[in-house]
């Protein structure tokens, strides 16, 4: 008896054993493949802006990311501690955004072991494969800002809240939770999928409060950044009522750009509905998926806070759903169902390669500031003057301050860091008024709104570089004009007559340069 028992142990054991090894697989292989994809073309050779602000902060002290954080940007304040760290090591633009890489493929391998937890593990391979081979993923992996982390945050949290409620410790799930949505204070969203996760499995009361409480005290460490950063909500003035465009163009982000691969995923996601009232793969999936974007959509008819990256975090709902549904068609335990699954993902894939291949080129990205830095470098000389109007055109100079060396900022009173700005701190209007109009000649680095519509800024120091710039000075021939994604650099000098230049001479005629790119 004795005997049988220790032999039915062992091959329990070695069953076990299998399982776990099988599973690690299924974990191991779309983390790989994200890496993999992450790594590819990772060095664009140039940071768009939001990027860069990411890399000036993080290379600031943490007393003064601290500072800034009390002005604007803290709802991204822990990223920033984070790429402090990570730039502290070794600054550059591939450093910048091997977080996110390692972050996606962390995530990727989360979904996986979601699907295999919850389903089985083709399941779970076919879900994380679908998530790596995502553009929209594979965009925000090569991204130096906190989406991804926020992606790996959600799926770790989503794991845990499965874990949980099959028997193992909450706090864990809480711990996560709060840091995922400290990251990121829109990931909140999370909690009310969550909550109809549970609401539909009928989990129980015990459960239902553990739960809970542990969510609770997750938002509840989330408020006084809340409180912060609804003070900084001017940062997201620009954002617009998202209409049914922007529903549907999140849609095809999930499921796919459009053709074939999305209207497979589409049929293949509702094949997964509905589920039993119980913990399924679905009743996970789903709420994970729908809730956060809706109830943002929702929201932002309101007040606009939309944007899809701010929910990319609910994106891993709808690979688990495809794949789940796929499961649901096919049914057979047939060796071959697997690869044949495989192979099908590698194909939507193929499909989908002319959009990972332009994200890996500048044109994949709504700006680049190295070529603006460049284009100063070859055409402002050393001891000329820049105006940047308005005060964010200083990026360039922020994120690429080579093209700008010897050039001088006539408006800047402080940098950033000094003065606890993004930008700097600039001169009052009438110090900057006297300094403009003791010139005879500045270039002007524009963004587009500022000098071809009728654009009048609040700010008195963005009122008087305007102003003087329009009324006191005039264009240069047309062969000093640049524009670069969108910006313009342009050559001025004095008008020869005006209500204060009347009666000073011209300035002499600049040779002419022949623009070139």
């Amino acid at each position: 008896m004795n005997t049988g028992s220790a032999a039915d142990g062992g091959h329990g054991s070695a069953g076990e054993g299998r399982a776990r090894r099988r599973v690690a697989v299924v974990v191991a292989v779309p983390a790989g493949v994200m890496l993999a994809l992450g790594l590819w073309g990772l060095d664009r050779g140039g940071m768009w802006r939001d990027e860069a602000v990411t890399f000036e902060v993080a290379r600031r002290s943490v007393p003064q990311i601290w500072r800034l954080l009390h002005g604007v940007d803290a709802v991204h304040g822990l990223y920033y501690l984070l790429m402090h760290a990570v730039l502290a090591v070794r600054p550059g633009e591939t450093a910048l955004r091997l977080p996110s890489v390692g972050a996606a493929a962390l995530a990727a391998g989360l979904v996986a072991a979601l699907g295999a937890r919850l389903a089985r593990p083709r399941v779970g391979l076919w879900a994380g494969l679908l998530y790596a081979v995502t553009p929209l993923i594979g965009h925000y992996a090569q991204e130096g800002r906190s989406y991804a982390v926020v992606c790996a945050g959600a799926a770790w949290a989503t794991l845990l809240l499965v874990r949980a409620l099959q028997g193992r410790s909450w706090w864990p799930y809480g711990v996560v939770l709060a840091l995922t949505c400290l990251l990121h204070e829109l990931a909140v969203l999370l909690v009310p999928a969550h909550a109809v996760t549970l609401l539909y499995a009928r989990v129980g009361k015990r459960a239902g409060v553990r739960w809970a409480a542990a969510a609770g005290a997750a938002v509840l460490a989330l408020v006084p950044l809340a409180v912060v950063s609804q003070a900084q909500a001017g940062q997201v003035a620009w954002l617009h009522r998202p209409d049914t465009r922007g529903a549907e163009r999140l849609l095809h982000a999930f499921l796919g750009p459009g053709g074939p691969v999305f209207w497979t995923c589409l049929l293949l996601a509702l094949a997964a509905l509905p589920g039993p009232r119980r913990l399924t793969l679905t009743s996970v999936a789903l709420p994970w998926a729908v809730v956060p974007p809706l109830t943002l959509l929702t929201v932002s008819q309101l007040r606009p806070m939309y944007d899809d990256r701010y929910v990319l975090y609910a994106l891993a709902g709808a690979p688990l759903l495809v794949a789940a549904g796929a499961d649901r068609l096919l049914g057979t335990r047939s060796p071959l169902v697997t690869p044949a699954g495989t192979l099908a993902v590698a194909l939507a894939f193929t499909q989908q390669l002319p959009l990972h291949r332009e994200d890996r080129t500048l044109r994949g990205r709504p700006d680049t500031l190295a070529a603006v830095s460049v284009l100063a470098a070859r055409e402002v000389r050393p001891g000329e003057t820049v105006v940047f109007l308005p005060t964010i055109g200083r990026r360039a100079k922020v994120a690429h301050p080579e093209g700008f060396r010897g050039v001088r900022d006539v408006a800047l009173q402080a940098s950033g860091p000094a003065s606890g700005t993004l930008y700097g701190r600039e001169r009052d209007a009438a110090e900057l008024r006297r300094e403009l109009l003791a010139l005879d000649r500045l270039w002007v680095l524009a963004e587009p709104y500022a000098l071809r519509s009728p654009w009048y800024p609040r700010n008195p120091t963005e009122r008087v570089k305007l102003t003087v710039v329009t009324e006191e000075f005039m264009p240069s021939e047309p062969s000093r004009e640049f524009v670069r994604n969108g910006v313009t650099l342009r050559l001025y000098t004095r008008r020869p007559t005006g209500p204060i230049a009347a009666g000073r001479p011209a300035p002499p005629p600049v040779p002419p340069r022949p623009a070139r790119w």
